[in-house]
């Protein structure tokens, strides 16, 4: 037991989200450069070298340049053990990062010090707010011209009603950016362009005395003002309200330059949490409880184009996991041996003897899991709160162009949708003749079409539909022929049969529910 509480406190694990180009996925692999978990940086767009970013696996990322699934990706460092989930940057790709959430203990928030929470994110942000997990912020690109940093912090208030407390602050910044200054030890780590790809660079501290000699004229004054406000103005460091996802430790640098990454890292690891007890159905789980648990938060097909497989990912809730042990699938009430576990590091893996509460590890699935999916052992019954699944904003008719591939276009259709990236309804009385794609943000129908084609050698087009609005229907004896809608509203079934209505408009949805007293209808598919 002693054994087992030992390996689960020393796990950390976190989502790291941003918009694109933040530099998100620069500050993943400068965390794994400072773990030794890889050796040299890659070039996160690739054009130079054709090295691309580690996390960012599939084959439309690499030519796009952005990240459209969640990756998980482990190291050791300094004592811990460390999972990373990188999330989507696109707000389209917000559901898979609420997924992504659920398994994190906390969110790293990283920001581009030249544009702030942009329109885009704050979707994401808020995903995370929702989730009321800790959030810590990293301000990137200080080596280039950023916002006035007073503007930056009241952004992050105003945009995502959390209060924010700087660690550091910054000297500078673009051309004049000398470095941050450390606000409990008075000193200040210099600014000094490392070799990009390693972690190599001396880290000079130097007090504020010391400092004149690197720092522009004026500079020192300013920071001296510039402190003298903050200390005034911002919240104080408080870990509770960290801990409750209510203040936000905010940290300058730059993820390119490997500026302020070590640091950060560094400060990160003592203000976060080890794994936290999880709710179940009976109640809140410890995760140092002996008996083995967890659930399914992300399924990804065809992960290795070799071997065509798919992959469960699961979140270990409590005790320890051993390879090959049998547990219960709660929600088929089936035993089944979880043999292959796996170990990311993006697409590479390993297989993984044991893990603990905390760890991500990836087990092959035959088509049996479904995300949010308990396993714990048999005779300690257990089932985790269920991850709701987003009304889908965007719809799509999906024809195919070669009729004899039905097969292919069924199985990718079917297996991409079990992912949680689409979902998909079928006509109401008309069966899997005719398929209507819904998804959250509209990129997800370029996914859709480039991974069929690229994937099952299945090639679709798609024909926009008109419709934005969409509702399950909770009361299942209802007869949906009986239904009185409107001339907007389209009648459909998702996957398990359950009955749906579509609506072009928002206040169409009230004239149905007044036509048909006590239709009760939900925005949720549970």
């Amino acid at each position: 037991m002693a054994d087992l509480r030992k390996e689960i406190e020393k796990r950390r694990t976190f989502a790291i989200i941003s918009h694109p180009d933040a530099g998100k996925t620069t500050l993943t692999e400068k965390f794994l450069l400072y773990g030794g978990a890889i050796n040299l940086a890659g070039s996160v767009k690739g054009k130079a070298t054709a090295r691309h970013a580690v996390s960012d696996w599939m084959e439309i990322e690499k030519e796009r340049g952005i990240s459209v699934t969640s990756s998980v990706l482990q190291f050791n460092y300094d004592n811990y053990c460390i999972n990373i989930l990188d999330t989507p940057g696109h707000q389209d790709f917000s559901e898979d990062t609420y997924r992504t959430l659920m398994a994190a203990d906390s969110a790293v928030m990283v920001i581009d010090g030249s544009k702030g929470v942009e329109a885009q994110t704050r979707k994401l942000f808020k995903v995370c707010v929702m989730r009321h997990i800790p959030i810590f912020t990293f301000i990137n690109k200080m080596d280039r011209d950023a916002m006035d940093t007073f503007e930056l912090l009241d952004d992050i208030e105003k945009e995502l009603g959390i209060a924010t407390c700087p660690i550091n602050w910054p000297i500078g910044s673009g051309k004049e950016f000398k470095g941050v200054y450390d606000r409990a030890t008075e000193k200040i780590h210099v600014f000094s362009d490392t070799e990009k790809g390693t972690k190599e660079g001396e880290d000079q501290v130097l007090t504020l005395d010391e400092a004149d000699s690197v720092l522009l004229p004026g500079q020192r004054d300013q920071l001296a003002d510039e402190i003298e406000l903050l200390d005034g103005a911002s919240a104080e460091f408080d870990q509770e309200l960290v801990d409750k996802g209510e203040l936000s430790p905010v940290f300058f640098g730059s993820a390119l330059t490997n500026f302020g990454v070590e640091i950060f890292l560094k400060h990160f690891l003592k203000m976060t949490t080890p794994p936290l007890p999880r709710k179940a159905d009976v109640g809140l789980i410890d995760p140092v409880e002996e008996e083995f648990s967890g659930f399914i938060f992300k399924i990804q097909a065809n992960m290795n184009k070799a071997h065509r497989d798919r992959i469960a990912f699961m979140r270990i809730c409590s005790g320890k996991f051993e390879a090959g042990m049998e547990v219960l699938h709660v929600q088929e009430g089936k035993k089944i041996r979880l043999s292959q576990p796996q170990q990311m590091m993006a697409q590479d893996r390993k297989i993984v003897e044991e893990a603990y509460a905390g760890d991500i590890i990836g087990l092959f699935d035959p088509g049996i899991f479904s995300i949010g999916d308990t396993v714990c052992m048999a005779g300690h019954k257990i089932q985790y709160e269920g991850i709701p699944t987003f009304a889908p904003e965007h719809f799509a008719r999906v024809r195919q162009v070669d009729t004899m591939k039905r097969k292919q276009f069924v199985k990718g259709i079917e297996q991409i949708a079990q992912e949680g990236a689409i979902q998909i309804f079928q006509e109401y009385n008309t069966g899997m003749e005719e398929i209507i794609v819904g998804v959250v943000g509209v990129l997800q129908f370029d996914v859709l079409k480039y991974r069929l084609n690229n994937e099952y050698n299945v090639e679709i087009r798609l024909e926009n539909l008109p419709y934005e609005h969409i509702r399950w229907i909770e009361n299942r004896e209802i007869d949906l022929d009986k239904i009185s809608g409107t001339s907007d509203m389209k009648k459909i079934k998702d996957l398990k049969g359950r009955p749906l209505l579509l609506w072009v408009n928002s206040w169409s949805i009230g004239m149905t529910m007044d036509r048909n007293p006590g239709l009760e209808l939900s925005e949720f598919g549970r």
